[in-house]
């Protein structure tokens, strides 16, 4: 799997697990992640498929390097979908 492929999985599992916030994020505690089975099968590194996200700005949290245990209350946050673009105008007949 590649980095594009488990960003978007981690986006599904993040709107799985975490509670949506007003605005339209998804918001998720990362022991919730580290403590999912299926995210364990899924993530064979969930702290570099975060920091992967991360730059790519598809999700945010505090800190560079994320630990097991000692950030278990760290939130991630998915930021939600950008709307889509309204340029198009329609023709009328």
């Amino acid at each position: 799997m590649n980095v594009e492929e488990e960003a978007e999985r981690l986006k599904e599992e993040t709107q799985r697990l975490g509670k949506v916030q007003p605005g339209g994020s998804y918001e998720v505690n990362l022991r919730v992640l580290f403590n999912v089975d299926r995210c364990a099968h899924i993530f064979e590194a969930l702290v570099g498929t975060l920091s992967a996200a991360k730059k790519r700005k598809v999700l945010s949290y505090e800190g560079e390097l994320l630990l097991q245990g000692v950030h278990d209350n760290v939130k991630i946050i998915l930021k939600p979908a950008p709307l889509p673009a309204s340029g198009t105008a329609t023709a009328s007949v």
